[in-house]
């Protein structure tokens, strides 16, 4: 019996080890009075399938974040630069800062965000908790070619808050790494906010997620999306997140789950806790719920509408273009599952991510706890009504590798009678087309009325253009661009007080654009910028420098049909939507401007805040007039299709 009972009790000794005892940090922690970082490897095995040159093998680490200093650390971050192609399996404590959901690629780096846990207290205010100053996140992947007796470490670790110096990481043996980082003497902190909270952050696009009103099982969350970038814009807005805590969307208020679907609760837990409620009305059970915007027509609707700044069909303008459009409002009712029932526990979903059609892609951080935020009483008072939590997401607008742009430029110009048309395969090719064009052949020139034929009715006009000015085609033809949109920037006239250019922007795909915009920017000319005839444009200045024009439609022209059939659609080749307009510069502010030699063209050009691929050169001053016939037939012909359709 005596033997039983001893078993037993170290057998609940280890368990209780193993489970409830936070680890103690490494004896080298001990001398460091900032942050304590520590990335130790623990153990792997050979994974199949067997590959000599791109062996897989499962590795599992400890990244270990101790608060050794005299201030909190808030919404802790971590960079880790991975350097073997891991694929991330799963974290524990933490979450990925960008917003990726595991598992994920990090073979190039990554960053890690505290959660649940993103603050570390300090040893004075806890009298030495560990449970409250460090963090560790147990680590599980894959990672490439390094094999037992070497160590698939990163290269380097360090803190990505701000306002810390971290030297290079030092090993510990052969299985760790580790680092001290300190406060850096010369930052400057905000000394002005409330020091329980963050500092709101600037960005591209913030996404404040308030709790407005909270009860033991549930809770109303306002979320409201900002855009703050003067080129940036949203259509069709869809945005994405994950619950980390089974929490469900029980209903909403200006906008609406992208799939209506309570089965994961039936079947899950949720339909185990909640054996009462009527899930027939639940909106949404996914982990990673994806929503969107509602159309205008439910605006005033007393279900589903009635949210300030909501039903817009998902259209976030930039605030240089119209600032009352440029945000999104919605409100959800999320009920909570335990042990989180009571209404001080609060928690924000993670991994946000935001999109839109032919719109920039965004790359969203952690949700950040601020303070408060504040809203106009709705009774109409004049006072305002503070939030119970807050939480921000700021997202950049990034440029993946290897994404392909969603829109194009073609160039022409009064003394050359050809178009250098958009680049081959601009917007991406199909993988499929080696035997019937090429994608790396470069784009033959064009006359101007292939402009406005789609690209597999240009064919035999490129090649009759080529003959006539006896040139030689590659054989197979380039591939097409491959762009929804694209726009041709026509040097129209150059004289000595003065030039202009023509625009012209023609819609390939179905989708129409309501409330369009395009930016172009010029480093020589953008000073000498008078008018458009057609287009509300203005000077915009971008980060202390003057060299953006921003165009939109006047009243009436703001709106670019999709693509239509021909008058005869057995024969006729379908029909792009179209704008256009002139634009004029004065040289008098602009002396020594080389008009013909580049400074009439745009170094970029964007459209609805995408940025648009432009041709590898530009057409040559050959003092070549005989296209301006042409060139005028085009602009003709656009002028009277764009006066029959309004």
């Amino acid at each position: 019996f005596f033997f039983k009972f001893s078993l037993l009790f170290s057998l609940l000794s280890f368990s209780f080890s193993q489970s409830d005892v936070v680890e103690a940090p490494s004896p080298a922690a001990d001398s460091c009075n900032g942050i304590f970082l520590s990335y130790a490897y623990s153990s792997g095995t050979k994974l199949k399938p067997t590959d000599p040159t791109h062996q897989p093998y499962r590795f599992e680490s400890v990244l270990t974040v101790l608060n050794n200093g005299d201030e909190e650390l808030k919404s802790w971050k971590v960079s880790v630069e991975f350097q073997n192609d891991e694929f991330l399996v799963s974290a524990s404590n933490a979450v990925l800062a960008d917003g990726t959901s595991l598992p994920a690629n990090v073979g190039n780096g990554t960053v890690f965000a505290g959660f649940p846990m993103s603050d570390l207290k300090t040893a004075i205010e806890t009298a030495g908790d560990l449970t409250q100053m460090q963090v560790q996140v147990k680590l599980l992947g894959t990672q490439f070619g390094v094999a037992a007796p070497d160590v698939p470490l990163p290269k380097n670790i360090q803190l990505a808050n701000d306002g810390f110096i971290c030297p290079k990481a030092s090993m510990q043996g052969k299985n760790e790494m580790q680092v001290c980082c300190r406060k850096d003497p010369k930052f400057k902190a905000n000394d002005t906010i409330d020091e329980e909270f963050l500092p709101r952050q600037s960005g591209d696009l913030t996404i404040m997620y308030d709790v407005t009103r909270t009860y033991d099982s549930n809770y109303w969350a306002q979320v409201t999306i900002s855009n703050h970038n003067p080129l940036g814009r949203l259509d069709n807005w869809k945005l994405s997140f994950d619950w980390m805590r089974d929490e469900f969307i029980y209903t909403m208020k200006g906008a609406y789950p992208y799939v209506v679907d309570s089965s994961d609760c039936i079947f899950g837990t949720q339909g185990q806790h909640y054996r009462d409620l009527d899930f027939a009305n639940v909106l949404n059970c996914e982990r990673r719920p994806t929503i969107i915007d509602l159309p205008p027509t439910k605006a005033n609707d007393t279900t589903l509408g009635l949210i300030p700044n909501c039903c817009r069909n998902g259209t976030i303008l930039p605030p240089s273009m119209d600032p009352s459009k440029s945000s999104s409002v919605f409100q959800m009712q999320v009920f909570k599952m335990p042990p989180d029932l009571n209404r001080s526990e609060l928690s924000p979903p993670q991994n946000w991510k935001i999109n839109g059609s032919l719109n920039p892609d965004y790359k969203c951080g952690p949700p950040v706890r601020v303070s408060p935020s504040q809203f106009p009483d709705p009774s109409g008072l004049p006072s305002n009504t503070t939030a119970v939590a807050s939480w921000q997401v700021v997202c950049n607008i990034t440029h993946p590798k290897g994404a392909s742009p969603k829109c194009c430029v073609s160039f022409s110009s009064y003394y050359n009678d050809s178009v250098v048309p958009c680049r081959t395969c601009a917007c991406g090719c199909p993988s499929n087309t080696a035997r019937t064009c090429s994608t790396t052949a470069p784009a033959v020139l064009l006359p101007p009325e292939a402009l406005l034929f789609p690209f597999e009715n240009r064919t035999a006009m490129a090649q009759a253009w080529a003959d006539l000015k006896h040139r030689t085609v590659p054989n197979p033809m380039p591939c097409g661009d491959n762009c929804g949109v694209s726009i041709n920037w026509h040097v129209l006239t150059d004289y000595s007080r003065g030039w202009s250019a023509r625009i012209t922007i023609f819609n390939w795909d179905e989708t129409a654009f309501p409330d369009w915009f395009a930016a172009v920017q010029m480093d020589e000319a953008t000073r000498g910028f008078q008018k458009m005839y057609s287009f509300n444009g203005s000077a915009l200045e971008l980060n202390g420098v003057n060299n953006t024009i921003i165009m939109q439609g006047l009243p009436g022209l703001n709106y670019i049909v999709g693509e239509t059939d021909g008058a005869n659609p057995k024969k006729d080749p379908r029909v792009p939507g179209k704008q256009q307009t002139v634009v004029s510069f004065t040289k008098k502010n602009t002396p020594g401007i080389n008009v013909a030699a580049g400074d009439g063209f745009p170094s970029k050009v964007f459209f609805n805040g995408e940025e648009c691929a432009l041709p590898s050169v530009l057409p040559t001053n050959n003092s070549n007039r005989e296209g301006c016939t042409t060139i005028l037939s085009i602009f003709l012909a656009v002028f009277v299709f764009i006066m029959l359709h309004q």
